[in-house]
């Protein structure tokens, strides 16, 4: 994904051209296929929301260069992201309950203690810190591995794998061999959990339900990849964001009443997950224009959330936003599972940094900030920020 120059957080400037003359316009695909490309906040909503477009790898064109080439292959046992009903609405229907908002916001004191701890680390260490590494990646690592039940000792090894399977330049047998050692490492922890239950999400599953081991193994992989980059990048991203915006910041600070909609507001404005893509089982309409079955849709959810149909003055950062209906956790059966703890997290994380740091800034000029450009979840590689001491 090629951002603007000068500004990290815009999606290219390209989408909003086309988003202007049609929200839904033809686009030849690598492979040849000429399917669509959807930018407006209505019609990818009404992708989304349509149960006559598939989420299944199989029936897609892939539409990023440099990408897997040929049929794609079907979705991994467990990965929630690449089937459709009645598959994923068994499995969706065993998870629901276990990610409430209820449940999730029981979860905030531990959020919190771990926050305080990595606040302690790095002032302990003083500055100059990466913030990816000392609190963005560690915070929802540990958070996603002690709700599932996971040794946080392979946290590493997990992130590992984890980055291979969100960048658009890795290799089919890369792509595989990451998603073999999930499922080897998760299958043997399935196994440990059958013998020996304990009080987690997997150990629940697998005595709650009747999902075999090589589902609990791939739905346990799943969540896991899912819980360990989204929240990172969002974070680290988020942060760039408020730093590079010094009045928003300082609104925050001022106000920790905003920190609900300054989420919200951060996940339409950031976008980390920046594409879907759906193909139509059907004869579809959407948006005025006639999408035949077997054509594949793909959808920009940055340009859907910087939409000025749908959110006046789009490319304003603004806390004091109502971002409601932004499409950063997608929408309709597929909307992010673990939305509600994701929330969490951010609305703790961040407002516990500013209040800690009342000084931090980044610690080069943010040209010099490395971007994931290749990669399905957009954010930084590394944040290098400072403060003053006391």
């Amino acid at each position: 994904m090629t951002r603007p120059s000068g500004c990290p957080f815009d999606p290219p400037t390209e989408l909003a051209r086309l988003r202007e003359s049609q929200p839904i316009v033809r686009m030849r695909y690598p492979d040849g296929h000429l399917g669509w490309l959807a930018t407006g906040h209505s019609a990818v909503r009404a992708v989304l929301a349509d149960t006559r477009f598939s989420s299944r790898y199989e029936t897609m064109h892939y539409p990023f260069p440099d990408g897997p080439t040929g049929e794609l292959p079907p979705a991994p046992l467990g990965d929630l992201t690449g089937i459709d009903a009645p598959e994923h609405t068994r499995y969706r229907r065993l998870l629901t309950g276990k990610f409430t908002v209820r449940r999730m916001r029981a979860l905030t004191a531990r959020v919190e203690q771990i926050v305080a701890e990595h606040l302690d680390a790095m002032e302990r260490r003083g500055p100059v810190v990466d913030l990816v590494e000392a609190y963005a990646q560690p915070i929802p690592a540990l958070m996603i591995c002690e709700l599932l039940g996971v040794p946080t000792d392979d946290r590493e090894v997990f992130q590992r794998h984890t980055t291979t399977l969100t960048n658009q330049l890795s290799t089919d047998d890369e792509r595989i061999a990451a998603i073999g050692a999930f499922h080897e490492i998760l299958h043997a922890l399935v196994l440990a959990k059958r013998a020996e239950p304990t009080d987690d999400l997997l150990s629940d599953l697998t005595h709650g339900s009747d999902l075999n081991d090589d589902e609990l193994a791939g739905i346990g992989s799943f969540l896991l990849g899912a819980g360990l980059d989204t929240t990172a990048n969002m974070l680290a991203l988020g942060t760039f964001a408020l730093l590079s915006n010094p009045e928003q910041l300082a609104a925050l600070r001022a106000d920790p009443g905003l920190t609900d909609q300054a989420v919200e507001e951060l996940m339409r404005y950031l976008t980390i997950a920046h594409t879907g893509v759906r193909s139509a089982l059907e004869d579809v309409e959407i948006a005025g224009q006639s999408i035949k079955a077997g054509e594949t849709v793909t959808l920009s959810l940055q340009a859907a959330n910087r939409d000025p149909q749908r959110f006046p003055e789009p490319d304003v950062l603004d806390v004091r936003r109502k971002a409601t209906g932004q499409v950063g956790f997608g929408h309709g059966v597929h909307q992010c599972l673990g939305q509600q703890l994701a929330r969490v997290e951010m609305r703790v994380a961040f407002p516990a940094l500013l209040d800690r740091f009342p000084t931090l800034r980044l610690a080069v000029p943010p040209a010099e900030i490395p971007l994931r450009t290749h990669s399905n979840i957009y954010g930084v590689h590394r944040l290098p920020v400072t403060w003053d001491e006391e």
